[in-house]
């Protein structure tokens, strides 16, 4: 398998923020080109602002044992910690550092009190959602936390997800589903492992070449070909969300343009530029999706990104989806605040490219 080009120097997490070329845009600030071109959008003051206030609700809610959330805890507390580090903070240092501390100290002892290293909650449909958040959570962290703990946890965890791998030997081998135990699969959870493995090999943690390689396959086999998009055990029944993540799952595993599985990334970003605009509206999945197909228009393109930036800044700081309280402006969407909190910091914050995921 090829490894995705430029995806993760380390040090260009705490690098500065840099921005190449402008636009004329109300929420977009123009800006001599750098030397060192990383992005080709400069947030202006409003988006920095809405995602600063973002972060000061988070660093208010966190839950006394450094978990945010109630429903979801460690799902919520690994996308928080994602949403603070995009900004550029880390663990130990400046105004969150504590916070981002106690976050990963809370899924560290997850991982030590039990179930073998899993950090998923056992005997629930999203416990493999949150484990692989928490292992992307503490891989992008990794190098810069001190906690003595986190690579053994990390180690641990991605260990369990690559014996949950469907060995099947047939087209729909190569995927994740909702235990970790390796049992059938489905897109959604596939994509999800995919991103966190990728993290995790290039923090360091061994993950096998063909354990990506099988996952590339699933991830096609979900594809359907004459329209592009990606369903959800299977090519049939194509849907916007499934197929940002197909894409985005197939880009993270160095599927670029020298690599035979391309086509599939073309007609899959064809299916996700020609579905109608109501993708920026609403939707069942908005967050997932956008969170995803945002990524996909960054990765293969400037001038896809660029548009397609300007229509989701404008959708997410409507006022209709922001509430203000005691505690601060912050996020409402769905899944609660936390969820809809962070997700929206990271869909804005892909310029900021602190986060080695979010390199081209």
């Amino acid at each position: 398998m090829k490894k995705k080009s430029g995806f993760g120097s380390r040090t260009a997490f705490v690098s500065c923020l840099l921005v190449a070329s402008f636009m004329a845009q109300p929420f977009l600030l123009a800006q001599a080109p750098s030397t060192q071109k990383v992005a080709t959008i400069q947030l202006s003051k409003e988006v920095r602002e809405a995602i600063s206030e973002g972060l000061t609700f988070l660093s208010k809610t966190q839950n006394s044992n450094g978990s945010w959330g109630d429903r979801h805890p460690v799902a919520d507390t690994s996308l928080a910690l994602l949403a603070f580090m995009l900004q550029g903070h880390v663990p130990g240092r400046g105004d969150y550092g504590n916070n981002l501390d106690r976050g990963i100290a809370y899924i560290v002892k997850i991982g030590k009190e039990g179930n073998a290293g899993y950090l998923g909650t056992p005997s629930h449909h999203g416990g493999m959602y949150e484990h692989g958040l928490a292992i992307l959570a503490l891989s992008e962290a990794w190098g810069q936390s001190t906690n003595p703990d986190l690579r053994n946890t990390l180690k641990r965890a991605v260990d369990i997800t690559i014996r949950a791998q469907n060995r099947h030997a047939q087209s729909k081998g190569g995927g994740w589903r909702y235990n970790p135990e390796p049992r059938d699969a489905d897109l959604s959870m596939t994509v999800m492992h995919t991103v966190a493995l990728n993290s995790a090999k290039e923090a360091g943690i061994a993950v096998p070449d063909d354990t990506l390689d099988r996952a590339i396959n699933y991830v096609l086999y979900c594809q359907e070909e004459t329209s592009g998009g990606f369903g959800y055990s299977g090519p049939s029944g194509p849907g916007f969300a499934r197929t940002a993540a197909g894409v985005m799952s197939l880009l993270m595993c160095g599927v670029d343009a020298n690599h035979p599985a391309y086509p599939a990334v073309k007609r899959g970003m064809k299916f996700l530029d020609q579905y109608p605009t109501s993708k920026f509206t609403g939707g069942s999945h908005y967050l997932y999706a956008n969170y995803y197909a945002i990524q996909c228009m960054y990765q293969t393109g400037t001038a896809q990104f660029n548009e397609y930036y300007t229509q989701i800044m404008y959708s997410l700081l409507d006022p209709k989806r922001r509430r203000s309280d005691a505690r601060g402006k912050y996020w409402s969407i769905k899944e609660g605040d936390t969820y809809s909190t962070a997700m929206a910091i990271l869909i804005l914050g892909v310029p900021y490219r602190f986060l080695p995921i979010y390199q081209r």
